[in-house]
């Protein structure tokens, strides 16, 4: 499958180095508002095919779809114009920054019978799916404690009043979109919507949000979520039941998961990767391509639908 590549940034090396272990995976054009920008990551990775207009990109017959990892803000946008155009689409997190956009591109993906899928990583990787079917035994759920902080290597620069794009509120960008999104996707996968939030933001001097938490509440139990780009933390993140306790390595990107009982026993729930996390939502994205689905059955349009939603609460 011949993707094009919208965005030059680490994220998107990391994809293509994952991606090329898919048989499928190919990389067909490459889109960049600069041409030397675009020209100098196309000599990279040794494609021909370069673009300053998207458009024309998406309507070259080189791509069959394309992966997105602009500034947030552009992301909804520029779906849409993919789909308009008979591309697949697989778009970095977060997906859009409003439920409205996000209604668009259910829309588009419907309208023009094409492939949507959020390209949130954590959630298609086999330990995380495993996670799903041994939950049940730590009995009924009281509490989730997911977290994300992580100091940003942009942060002391920000200091020294350099603003970079990562702390930019006007592209969509701040410790709730860049890793809050992080740990609102994986509750909304494992327990849906909640019937109640509170939130708590610290804002820079830019508007952007520095760190924040989330408290949501649910009939038999409560969710407590934090993010920063201005601290680090190390503890696991832990789902409480009244039987045991799950603890996950990292929520982001969740390797090693333990469910700790009770009665002192443990139990090891981890499946063994064999491949870096991003690699399984490309396999999960060329395959729904393949089947003609419209989306995922696990990234789902209506699960980026409630994380846009608690995202721009």
């Amino acid at each position: 499958m011949r993707f094009g590549i919208i965005g030059t940034n680490w994220i998107t090396d990391r994809l293509i180095e994952a991606a090329n272990a898919h048989p499928e995976f190919s990389i067909g054009a490459i889109y960049s508002r600069a041409e030397e920008t675009g020209k100098r990551f196309a000599d990279k990775y040794g494609v021909k095919n370069v673009y300053t207009d998207m458009e024309k990109m998406f309507q070259s017959g080189e791509i069959d779809a394309v992966y997105i990892a602009s500034p947030n803000l552009f992301h909804a946008e520029q779906s849409i114009l993919a789909m308009k155009n008979g591309i697949h689409v697989l778009c970095e997190k977060p997906a859009v920054t409003s439920v409205d956009e996000m209604d668009e591109v259910i829309q588009a993906a419907n309208e023009y019978q094409t492939t949507y899928m959020e390209a949130m990583k954590s959630t298609v990787t086999p330990t995380f799916l495993n996670l799903k079917k041994h939950l049940h035994k730590i009995g009924p759920l009281r509490r989730f404690v997911f977290h994300y902080n992580q100091y940003s290597s942009r942060y002391d620069k920000y200091k020294d009043g350099i603003i970079e794009n990562a702390f930019k509120p006007e592209l969509g960008n701040g410790a709730r979109t860049d890793l809050g999104v992080y740990t609102i996707a994986p509750l909304m996968h494992l327990v849906g919507e909640p019937n109640s939030v509170q939130k708590n933001d610290y804002l820079l001097s830019t508007g952007a949000i520095g760190q924040g938490s989330i408290i949501l509440g649910y009939d038999q139990f409560e969710a407590v979520l934090m993010y920063s780009k201005i601290t680090d933390s190390y503890y696991p993140s832990e789902i409480q039941g009244e039987n045991g306790v799950v603890e996950i390595d990292k929520i982001s990107d969740p390797s090693q998961i333990v469910i700790k009982y009770r009665d002192g026993q443990t139990e090891d729930i981890s499946v063994q990767h064999e491949y870096d996390s991003m690699y399984y939502e490309v396999e999960e994205f060329i395959a729904c391509v393949k089947n003609k689905q419209i989306e995922s059955t696990i990234n789902t349009h209506a699960i980026s639908r409630s994380v846009a939603k608690l995202l721009a609460q």
